[in-house]
This record gives structure tokens, C-alpha cells and sequence, in this order.
């Protein structure tokens, strides 16, 4: 079983230039979790110290925003998408 994550273009260095990663299906703590077993540091710039997804950081399940489902909780099944999306600051 497995899910896709789309990866950011700021983060796609810690992933060696890899747009989609394949990751085991579970939860979004659980994919997190793996992203940083296969790309040290990314793990970082995803969530805080309390293991909260950062608020600069938005996450979705098949275009779904897990601050509306779960958060980290949130379930993800296999064939899921999930998409990384840094907020980009402005003004």
C-alpha cells in the first residue's frame, strides 16, 4: 500500500530533485515520519517541535486540507495524493 507525495520545489533538494515520492499508506504523522527516515531535514521544515504541522505549511489529501480532517491524524489511504504546499509570503 502506498500514497504519493507531491514535494515542493524549495524542499526538492532534500529530496534529490524528486517532484513525487512514494511513501506507505497510514496517517500524515506516519508519512512525515517516513519522508525524514528517507530525506534527513525535511522533517524540519514540516512541523514544529510539538510534531504540529507548521502554519506556514499547508498539507492536503487529495486536495483536502488536513487543518479540516485531522491534521497529523489524518488517514491516508492507499492511492492517496497528498501535495506539500509552502505558504508564499507577500505583501
Amino acid at each position: 500500500m502506498s500514497a504519493k507525495v507531491r514535494i515542493p520545489t524549495p524542499l526538492r533538494k532534500l529530496t534529490n530533485d524528486a517532484e513525487v515520492v512514494e511513501v506507505s499508506a497510514g496517517t500524515i504523522g506516519r508519512v512525515i515520519a517516513e519522508l525524514q527516515e528517507k530525506f534527513p531535514g525535511i522533517q524540519e521544515r514540516l512541523v514544529d517541535d510539538a510534531g504540529e504541522v507548521r502554519r506556514f505549511v499547508n498539507v492536503y489529501v487529495n486536495e483536502e486540507d488536513i487543518r479540516f480532517l485531522q491534521n497529523s491524524a489524518t488517514p491516508v489511504k492507499d492511492g492517496d495524493e497528498i501535495s506539500i504546499i509552502p505558504a508564499i509570503a507577500g505583501g
